[in-house]
């Protein structure tokens, strides 16, 4: 089975409270004063945790980031595994890819900054996580459907390169998100 967004080990029940508190406080903090909002230490003090607790449970930003964009990776998630087409299934391939690169470029206009946290704060951060993994598994069996004979796992890497949130961030200093869709859409028919 491919991981989920926010599966895991059970917490403790006051591990679990905590981890609440420090999320709602850095959401709270973010929506404030942006993505300069995330410091640890003013989450801490948000939350009313010591600082200890807060890098316990998210050793850096980027972990915190995760965390805060953890619902909307599911219902991202949810959309593609079993929504409606044509980004879930009951589309032909070709509709479905471009549907879900379509959906990311949405993503990343709403939480773009958030996602660029969470993906540079640590090296390689963008490619451990199971959010990752799942969406290239998605592009790899469209595109196998799509061309069987071609390499689908190096053209999936190719198509979610440029969803890379720092990648996106900079884009949109000169592009609008209905060019860079016009450009993804360019990128999967060559």
């Amino acid at each position: 089975m491919l991981p989920i967004a926010g599966s895991g080990p059970v917490e403790r029940a006051d591990a679990a409270r905590n981890r609440q508190k420090i999320v709602r406080a850095a959401a709270k903090l973010v929506a404030a004063k942006g993505i300069d909002g995330l410091a640890l230490d003013e989450v801490a003090a948000e939350a009313g945790v010591g600082i200890g607790t807060v890098y316990r449970r998210f050793p850096d930003k980027g972990a915190l980031a995760q965390a805060l964009l953890d619902e909307n990776e599911r219902e991202f998630q949810e959309a593609f595994i079993s929504g409606p087409p044509p980004l879930g299934p009951g589309a032909p391939a070709a509709q479905r890819l471009r549907a879900f690169l379509e959906k990311y470029v949405d993503r990343l206009e709403t939480h773009g900054e958030l996602l660029m946290v969470a993906e540079t704060e640590t090296p390689m951060a963008r490619f451990v996580t199971g959010a990752y993994r799942l969406h290239h598994g998605h592009l790899v069996a469209l595109l196998t459907e799509i061309e069987p004979e071609a390499d689908a796992h190096f053209r999936a890497d190719a198509l979610l390169a440029p969803l890379a949130a720092a990648q996106y961030v900079y884009q949109r200093q000169s592009m609008t998100p209905e060019q860079i869709k016009a450009g993804l859409r360019d990128l999967y028919r060559a």
